[in-house]
């Protein structure tokens, strides 16, 4: 390391200590005699220091020793909040060294060795010389020297000097930081190897003992013991190397009692105190005081965040709990306190989970925090207030289908073919007008053939009537009149071959388009029309709500090719039979329209909405499930 150059310049060092010592009168062989002793008492505190202030103020005795004329030096370190104090001062702790900060700054912003001097001849002015102490690239702090004026050579020699010493502090600084992660790495093991021990038990009361045995063995206490709250106080739940215990007792009264005082005031407490300004714990003293005047460290049991518990430790006078172990044992509350909790919530009664469970809403709704929670309850409440004093109109909600009031057929009036359509659905027709037509060349031939058969009868009537054949006459005459009959009869379905519209009206089914030429039967139906002036209304009414209907009740209606508009009917037929749709029973319930409006068409759907009363809005919203509600407390209690 750099020990060969401190060691290096012995001359210097006798030098520096009879600089240090110019006030005094003393002659140089006692100053040669006092800087050695200072030397040897400085490498002494340096093996051996107490702490690293200690240690920074050997180290600088000793390296302002090595360097000729130094007339003060300091050494500045980092602290927590990124501030730099004075560690150590040299020659003596009440010397004045701020005319050294700003050589200290440059070097902290520069990160670097800086000399600032007065300049050249310039003998009454000093020279400033700081180096920074690095270690990971983490600035540790600086190091800066008052010099005496000095040559070029006797300044680079000075920093090398500084430069060479300096590894002693970051050397020290590297040891503590790796203590620090020995420490940490030793903390995570035994919060990991006691977390395992809770894990390892399924019932809360193995869970605990278990816990609080192991960590009185590995954290050297007396005792351990572990308490949850319950009823707003804390219940000792186990102590450790203890298998039974009477809560009557006077040592488990004190220790539930110290508890408390941790559930009270929501912080850890450490007896004897680590500091004059540290929580004062009543309860932990007398605790203490009945043990022997014992060491006491209480943290909380916190699951997400929220205090469940506590566990206390004690341990010997001698062995007071520091502040490692205050933050050791803080962890451990966090991360068992979610563990136990956890199989505390699996052993409670279903009692205890909604009285929990009501407790700690109650607690929210009227405690100190969750301002966001009593707003929307009161809202709710305001609400709930108004739905119950305020009424309203009900209505009963149901899917419709507009209807021609009056829709007529068109059948084939007999077998035959199709050869001829004109319309199709959704077409305007007018009184006679020709929808379609059937094939009637065979009904052509067959009016010619009894044309033909009635002239032969008529014929032979003549001839009959000349020989005055009466039997003869009666004979042909009966066969003129059935010809006659049956050539009336050709001619009526000639006519009807035609199939004329028997009102003006809209086409609402039959599509003869795609079955040109194909049969049809006599009495099929071939055309459905429906008058363009009347309509009615069919409301699907769920068999929930058809017991709130009347007839002679008002309700409007909304279409959906017609969103925008509203249209008044009233009701004035409901049918006592109900048809199964969609899982569940309707009524089929008919109304009838104020006014045609001039849009409407025969099949379109949409909601109609009967009124039947003024209600309360509470009861218009929940009824539904009340009266489900009810339907099923009966069908379950027979």
């Amino acid at each position: 390391m750099s020990s060969a150059p401190i060691y290096a310049n012995t001359d210097a060092a006798a030098d520096s200590g009879s600089a240090a010592a110019a006030s005094s009168s003393a002659s140089p062989a006692a100053s040669a005699s006092a800087a050695a002793a200072a030397d040897g008492s400085a490498w002494a505190g340096l093996s051996q220091p107490s702490d690293t202030r200690a240690f920074c103020a050997s180290w600088l005795t000793i390296l302002c020793l090595q360097v000729p004329r130094v007339r003060g030096a300091l050494v500045l370190l980092a602290e927590q909040d990124n501030s730099y104090t004075p560690a150590a001062l040299w020659p003596d702790a009440s010397r004045n060294l701020m005319h050294l900060g700003p050589a200290a700054q440059a070097a902290l912003t520069q990160r670097r060795g800086v000399v600032q001097s007065g300049g050249e001849g310039t003998a009454s002015l000093a020279t400033h010389v700081a180096y920074p102490l690095e270690v990971d690239g983490k600035l540790q702090g600086a190091v800066v020297l008052d010099l005496t004026p000095r040559s070029d050579a006797e300044v680079q020699l000075a920093l090398r000097l500084l430069h060479w010493g300096s590894a002693w502090l970051v050397d020290h600084f590297r040891q503590q930081l790796v203590q620090r992660e020995r420490q940490m790495v030793a903390r995570l093991s035994l919060a990991t190897d006691t977390l395992a021990t809770a894990l390892q038990e399924e019932r809360l009361g193995a869970a605990c003992l278990a816990v609080v045995n192991d960590l009185a063995a590995r954290l050297d206490c007396q005792r351990v013991a572990l308490g949850f709250e319950h009823a707003g106080s804390i219940r000792v739940q186990a102590i450790s190397h203890t298998a039974t215990f009477d809560a009557r007792t006077d040592f488990v009264r004190l220790l539930a009692e110290a508890m408390d005082e941790v559930w009270d005031l929501d912080l850890s407490v450490v007896h004897p105190p680590l500091s004059a300004d540290g929580v004062p714990g009543l309860a932990h003293a007398a605790l203490a005081a009945s043990r022997q005047d014992s060491a006491v460290l209480s943290v909380p049991l916190r699951n997400d965040g929220v205090m469940v518990g506590v566990l206390t430790f004690e341990r010997a006078r001698d062995l007071p709990f520091g502040a490692d172990d205050l933050a050791l044992c803080e962890a451990l509350g966090t991360l068992l306190g979610s563990v136990l909790e956890l199989k505390r919530q699996q052993e409670r009664s279903a009692w205890e989970r909604i009285t929990a469970a009501w407790r700690h809403g109650a607690t929210s709704l009227f405690g100190p925090d969750h301002p966001g929670l009593k707003l929307v309850v009161a809202l709710g409440v305001a609400v709930l207030l108004f739905l119950s004093l305020a009424s309203g109109t009900h209505r009963v909600s149901a899917k419709t289908v507009v209807e021609g009031e009056v829709q007529r057929g068109v059948a084939a009036p007999f077998p035959g073919f199709v050869t001829e359509s004109l319309v199709r659905p959704g077409d305007r027709v007018r009184t006679g007008q020709v929808l379609a037509r059937l094939d009637d060349r065979d009904l052509k031939l067959e009016q010619l053939r009894w044309m033909a058969e009635a002239e032969q009868a008529r014929r032979r009537y003549r001839l009959a009537a000349a020989g005055s054949d009466r039997a003869a006459m009666a004979v042909t005459s009966a066969q003129v009149d059935q010809a006659q009959a049956q050539l009336a009869l050709t001619e009526e379905r000639l006519a009807r071959a035609t199939l004329l519209a028997p009102f003006d009206g809209l086409v609402v089914q039959g599509d003869l388009s795609q079955q040109l030429g194909s049969p049809v039967e006599q009495g099929k139906l071939l055309f459905e029309l429906a008058p363009l002036d009347a309509y009615r209304v069919i409301l699907q009414v769920d068999e929930r709500d058809i017991g709130h209907l009347q007839l002679g009740q008002r309700g409007e209606l909304a279409l959906s090719g017609l969103p925008y508009e509203r249209l008044a009917f009233t009701v004035e037929r409901i049918t006592p039979i109900s048809v199964p749709q969609d899982g569940r029973n309707h009524f089929r319930v008919e109304a009838k329209l104020d006014r045609a409006d001039a849009g409407l068409r025969p099949g379109l759907e949409g909601i109609g909405k009967v009124e039947v009363g003024e209600r309360r809005l509470i009861w218009i919203w929940t009824h539904p499930f009340v009266d489900w509600l009810r339907l099923s407390t009966w069908k379950w209690l027979g």
